[in-house]
Parts: C-alpha cells; structure tokens; sequence
C-alpha cells in the first residue's frame, strides 16, 4: 500500500476516541510577518507525543479483527514509538517486547519498563534492535508493529489534523516535521481532504523526503542533525513520499542552528520544553530573512505548527542563554549529531 486515504484517517478517529487526549491547540505571535500562528500542543498527548495515536489504532484495528496474538506485540525503536507501543499494549492488555540499543538513554528503558514491558537491549545500533525485533516476531508469532512505516500508524496520526481543523476551520497551513514520514503521511492526507497546505520540515542533513522527491523515489540518505534520535530516517516510506507528491505540500529544509533556537525560543517566551524534532518544525518560520531554507508565510496566512513531542533532555534550556537573532535567543548546548537515529517521525 503506497497511497492513504482520507477514509483510512476518519476510521482511526473514530476507533480511537476516547484512548487518546485530544490536542490543545493555542495561539502564539509570530516572531515577525504579518500571519496569523496557533501552535498544536501535542507534547501534552500520552507518552509525550503524537505516537500514542497511531500506536492505539494499530492495536485497536487488530483487535477489531482477531488478529492480536497471545505473543503481544513488538517492536524496534528506542524512542517515542516504543513508548507508545508499550503504553497501548497495556492499555489494551497486552504484552510489549521492545527492542532498542544497549546505549539507549537510561530513562527512556525505565520509562518503558514502567509500562510494563519486556525491555530487550541488542547491539549498539538501531539495525541490530530491528534484526532482532523480526527474529522474535518470526519465533513467537508476535505481531510487529513499526514506528512510522505501516498505514495504520500513519492514519492514527492523521487524526491530529482533524483535530486542528476542528478547532481552526479557516486554516491555511499546517507545518510539520518530517523524518520517515508517518506523522507527514497522515497529517497532509487530512489536510488535502479539508484543502489545507501542508508544509514539511526537515533538517538539512536529515533530508530523506527531501531526496525522495528529487529522486521521485525513496533513497537512502546520511544522517547527522542535532534532531536525528527522531527525525533520523535513512529513507522515507512510500506513503510519505506518494503524499509529498501531491497538491498541496511544500517540502523544506532548515539549518541546525534554526532548531536548536527555536527550540530555546519556545522555553524562553512559553516555557515549553520540546524535542529538537519538534522544534524542527518552527524553525520553518524562524529562519533568517533572506536564507535559502524555511517557510516564508504570504500576508495574513493562518498557519498552525505542530509540537508533536517532549521527550526531551531540558537541561540545556535552563543553561545561561545568549541573544542568537531578532526576537530569538538560543542557550549554549552544542549542536551534534545524533547516534542510533530511528526517524520516530
């Protein structure tokens, strides 16, 4: 299946409402330009990020069908995707085995262990977690879920725009963050059904939609970004590419430095404390004028930016911070690339 549909998005709305929080949508000043911003608060959904949506669909449309195994289900991802395959399977009673790398944050395997499911650390890489993901999920027979690359997981959270839509009929454009597409895939078929502009934002040297585009088809990519633990995909999924490829959607890249100061911004002026893939998506509209990456905004646009998770390290944001721009100011963490990206997005 390389397309998805309109129909796919409001059949996980209705399957699952009431599992899921719905998004708290706020408005905000722009920086600068004469647009209309709100910003989608959903670092507030469960798990800290719009995972849950997908994850709750894809557990609830199996048990819809009989096909949830006693084995549970598994998956591969040291990031939010796990944290949300784990939250839904004991939601809905079931066994999680996540598989992640050995050098996973400590936090994140507590975290997961508090949701009752059996950690297993394999490799170093993210590679190794998978291989071993699909061994289990061969001798077990457990089902295997994916952290962006399955439709049902790109339908639940297409549901986030449905949401927005309903609080903000007239919107314009909906900005979002882009690493293997799944959140991409699901938000711009939402927003092509409600004639909603989709703008996808990448970093620069996280760029696999960016490349599949170019290509007009996905090809893997190297991966180095300070957003790379969530946005690191080596390779959009087909669903995200088809997407991209229709009216509507506007690919863009921005710089490092433009997150991590939007980043920084958004705890200074809102006390929000967000990923950098997050983040990622309001530096769309923070860039420098005149630079070569970003979204320009036309007069009077009503733009909504997704927030789409908040786990996150908030150290940086409390260190001594410095003046990075007009309107934005930055702390002093280091930009670095990432290890073990899985492209949570």
């Amino acid at each position: 299946m390389h397309t998805l549909a309109y129909a796919d998005v409001k059949t996980a709305a209705d399957r699952i409402r009431g599992h899921v929080r719905p998004v708290t949508v706020a408005p905000a000043e722009p920086a600068d330009g004469p647009y209309e911003l709100h910003l989608a608060l959903e670092l507030m959904q469960h798990t800290g990020s719009f995972k849950a949506r997908g994850a709750q669909n894809f557990l609830l449309a199996h048990r819809e069908e009989g096909t949830l195994p006693a084995a549970g289900v598994t998956i591969a991802s040291g990031g939010n995707a796990g944290l949300a395959c784990a939250w839904a399977a004991r939601r809905q009673g079931v066994r999680a085995t996540v598989f992640l790398p050995a050098t996973a944050p400590q936090v994140k395997i507590d975290k997961l262990r508090g949701y009752d499911a059996d950690v297993r650390l394999v490799g170093t890489e993210y590679a190794e977690a998978l291989a071993a993901c699909e061994a289990f999920a061969a001798d077990t027979g457990a089902l295997a879920s994916h952290a962006y690359d399955h439709p049902l997981i790109a339908a639940g959270a297409g549901t986030l725009l449905d949401e927005i839509h309903q609080r903000i009929p007239d919107l314009d454009t909906v900005v979002v963050a882009v690493g293997g597409g799944g959140l991409f895939a699901g938000v711009a078929t939402a927003a092509r059904h409600h004639g909603i502009r989709t703008v996808a934002v990448e970093p620069e040297n996280c760029r696999a939609l960016d490349a599949a585009l170019r290509a007009g088809h996905p090809v893997d990519v190297t991966v180095d970004s300070v957003a790379a633990d969530a946005l690191g995909a080596r390779r959009a999924t087909p669903l995200a590419v088809s997407a991209a490829q229709r009216e509507g959607v506007h690919s863009v890249l921005v710089t490092d430095t433009d997150i991590v100061r939007a980043r920084q911004a958004l705890w200074d002026d809102r006390r929000l404390a967000v990923e950098h893939a997050a983040a990622t998506a309001l530096a769309a509209l923070a860039t420098p004028a005149g630079a070569r990456t970003g979204y320009r905004p036309a007069p009077g646009e009503k733009i909504c930016v997704v927030l789409c998770g908040a786990n996150t390290d908030p150290t940086d944001l409390t260190r001594p911070q410095a003046t990075a721009g007009p309107g934005v100011r930055t702390g002093e963490a280091e930009v670095h690339s990432g290890r073990g990206p899985t492209g949570d997005r």
